[in-house]
């Protein structure tokens, strides 16, 4: 597997491309006023056209997610186009003709109907889309049309992203071989309800609507379900993956979802990495807790916390701001004993019986940008991680400009 990182060292992937049957484009259609790219276009060639996908949960939604939980809704996608630039959010009855407007162009254009196309948005809320720059990009992103156009796809749906991020796996099977490749965009923003950015994931594989559906909400929710940027949902969250069939391999249930799952975890990871004005990557893993449920409302107490992000940010290994998060966790929800309570940080045992243990000066927060929470509950069994980030000087800056 490949993924584009922060420091740009590693292999550039494929991404939508790396699978057969795919083609992709990234171009810029002028809805930026950097001039940068801003419309990506992915085309399942099949011969299989089955599809899933995944939506944010936020109540509050654009007219792409509208339109297109509707378009999936039957197993069949033939293609997905997606915008930077702008939103489509809270934008009315305008908003969604202008998604039918663009389905419409990309079913014309390929000759398929509109109603297999999935449209996705991200950017400012609130705006209007300049739709006739958008249906005049789908005209050069379908001539731009390649099959090796997925990192080209992956940098045009970029907003405040600093890398593209891509990932692809490939997995020898006694038909041949099969791959899975994905993009997916997102730098803040994340916080988990199905989905919590735009991605789009192919497979070559042979696998039914049914075997695609549990597949990509199991790795899902294993995965972009488990990083937890700043606690705020967004509005236009989708995970689509597209089935093209095209290595007529047929891999079995178990092993397809372990593969997915992988590479969902290769770009939620990558996410957390390009997470707005971040200088940490913080994995908040608690363990013995008595319910997968209650581990991963424990993790997201702390993670969601401006306080311990703060300290994180500023190398304090706080482990006082990690239990009184813990606390806030109702008993019904997630069982354990105040007094039996451990913290370790970075292989550092700060915190044992709910008191002070090692001294927290033993604890190096600057050495590394990856820093590890572990909270042992002693209240079961279970065990769970959720990747966040620390809260930082620049994230207060970027967020504050970002719609001027």
């Amino acid at each position: 597997m490949t993924i584009e990182t922060l420091d740009g060292l590693a292999e550039r992937s494929p991404g939508v491309t790396a699978a057969a049957g795919f083609r992709a484009s990234g171009i810029t259609a002028g809805l930026k006023s950097s001039g940068r790219p801003d419309l990506a276009l992915v085309v399942n060639e099949g011969p299989s056209q089955v599809a899933a996908a995944v939506f944010t949960t936020n109540r509050v939604v654009g007219a792409p997610v509208v339109w297109s939980r509707q378009a999936v809704a039957d197993g069949v996608v033939s293609a997905v186009v997606l915008n930077s630039g702008g939103a489509n959010v809270c934008t009315g009855p305008d908003g969604f003709l202008d998604v039918h407007r663009t389905a419409e162009k990309v079913g014309a254009v390929l000759e398929l109907s509109p109603g297999d196309v999935v449209v996705c948005s991200t950017g400012l809320i609130g705006e209007p889309l300049p739709i006739g720059k958008v249906l005049a990009g789908v005209d050069v992103a379908v001539s731009a049309l390649s099959r090796t156009g997925g990192y080209d796809a992956a940098v045009a749906i970029m907003t405040t992203d600093t890398v593209p991020k891509t990932a692809h796996l490939t997995v020898p099977g006694d038909q041949g071989e099969w791959t899975v490749g994905g993009m997916a965009k997102g730098a803040g923003m994340l916080a988990p309800g199905l989905a919590t950015m735009l991605c789009v994931i192919t497979t070559d594989a042979v696998i039914d609507v049914e075997t695609a559906q549990a597949a990509l909400r199991s790795a899902v929710s294993q995965t972009f379900d488990r990083i937890d940027s700043d606690g705020c949902m967004s509005t236009s969250d989708t995970v689509t993956l597209l089935v093209s069939g095209a290595s007529r391999a047929v891999p079995d249930p178990a092993g397809f979802t372990a593969a997915l799952t992988q590479v969902c975890a290769q770009l939620s990871r990558a996410l957390i990495a390009d997470a707005e004005g971040a200088s940490h990557d913080i994995a908040v893993t608690v363990m013995n807790a008595s319910t997968e449920a209650a581990g991963l409302a424990v993790a997201r107490a702390v993670a969601r916390s401006n306080l311990f992000k703060a300290a994180m940010f500023g190398n304090d290994p706080n482990w006082g701001r990690v239990l009184a998060q813990v606390g806030t966790v109702p008993e019904s929800v997630a069982p354990y004993d105040p007094d039996q309570l451990d913290v370790t940080i970075n292989g550092v045992q700060v915190c044992k019986s709910g008191g002070a243990y090692q001294p927290r000066t033993d604890v190096d927060l600057a050495a590394s940008r990856e820093v590890h929470v572990l909270i042992d509950l002693h209240a079961g069994s279970e065990v769970v991680t959720v990747w966040t980030n620390d809260l930082t000087h620049d994230y207060v800056l970027e967020n504050s400009a970002y719609s001027t």
